[in-house]
């Protein structure tokens, strides 16, 4: 069988990928068709993320295991793209070079059967430019009270004693 996914990067211009890849690969060779599809070298660390239907993120599936232990962190080439897209999941976040935090929004489109003759990964279409740096992420508490700014223009209001020791 053959996925057909959109890869939309997490910015307010319109820019993605619609890639088809066969299910049976695994997330290590999706991972490199959309560094290439993209344009990346392809030489930084990437995960991806499993999410519910709002985009929130659960369990990371990691290009390698950094951790110490070397034993809890799943891995892309030993996750297989069929056993975690699915018509009832079909959503993936994806994150590449963490220095950078260049996210993407991966949705699955469609399933087709294999045409004869085609090569896959397969980019379908491409729209837009990557731009230069990655956009900003402007990072919310959720249903936060308390605000940084209004406590840091009101400093004299704080009593705080600047020579306490």
């Amino acid at each position: 069988m053959i996925y057909k996914i959109r890869i939309i990067l997490d910015a307010e211009e319109d820019i993605f990928r619609d890639l088809e890849i066969e299910a049976h690969n695994s997330l290590e060779e999706f991972h490199n068709a959309i560094t290439q599809a993209f344009g990346f070298l392809g030489n930084e660390m990437a995960s991806f993320y499993t999410c519910n239907d709002e985009w929130q993120q659960d369990e990371e599936i990691a290009l390698f295991d950094m951790s110490e232990s070397g034993s809890d962190v799943r891995l892309m080439n030993e996750t297989f793209i069929e056993d975690i897209i699915t018509q009832n999941s079909p959503k993936l976040i994806y994150v590449y070079d963490f220095m950078n935090m260049w996210t993407f929004f991966v949705e699955l489109a469609d399933i087709v059967e294999k045409e004869d003759g085609r090569s896959y990964p397969n980019v379908l279409f491409s729209f837009g430019e990557l731009p230069e740096t990655p956009p900003e992420k402007k990072f919310e508490a959720e249903n936060s009270a308390f605000d940084f700014d209004d406590t840091f223009d009101n400093y004299d209001d704080l009593d705080f004693d600047e020579n306490w020791n």
